[in-house]
């Protein structure tokens, strides 16, 4: 099943269960103006994810591509540029309550940087797809644009300006002297 979802739909955690689910999502020009100004966008002038929904342990994975084309301002010369990305993604979820949630057994939780991020625990019987994809496009934006080509020029230091300096000015001797 390939089918167009409306942007805001959930996803229950039995769906998957039955077989995979594939997800085409693609945010209207409402929802994709709404998003640029939560995520400080010029403009956001394309936002699809191709997803595939599958059973894993207790709860579900979700696999894919998302691809996006948005204008943000140079953080060098602030002028507006576009940039578009297509990266895949990847999410896992687990219901509440479940023994694989990352801390479920109250013990103390220990980070790995390099192993793979746990599984999201979340309440109720749905999944909002979109909003994990909104969260993957989030992450992938760089906090710190910058235009191709853009080069950031230090400006010259300014000259030393202290108190004392007006004062040794007039201690030079002058030329008559």
């Amino acid at each position: 099943m390939n089918e167009l979802w409306p942007w805001a739909r959930a996803l229950s955690w039995r769906a998957p269960q039955q077989g995979e689910i594939r997800l085409r999502l693609s945010a209207d020009a409402v929802q994709r103006t709404t998003i640029a100004r939560d995520l400080d966008l010029v403009t956001l002038d394309r936002l699809n994810a191709e997803l595939t929904a599958r059973a894993w342990l207790d709860g579900m994975e979700i696999v894919g591509r998302l691809s996006a084309a948005f204008v943000q301002t140079c953080g060098v010369t602030l002028e507006p540029f576009l940039t578009e990305l297509d990266e895949p993604v990847h999410f896992r979820f687990v219901p509440e309550g479940s023994p694989h949630a990352v801390n479920s057994d109250g013990s103390e939780v220990i980070i790995d940087l390099e192993a793979e991020d746990p599984p999201d625990v979340v309440a109720g019987e749905e999944v909002a797809v979109c909003d994990y994809v909104i969260e993957a496009l989030a992450l992938l934006i760089d906090p710190f644009p910058r235009k191709p080509g853009a080069v950031f020029v230090a400006p010259e230091e300014p000259v030393s300006l202290s108190p004392f300096a007006a004062l040794a000015a007039l201690a030079k001797p002058s030329p008559r002297d």
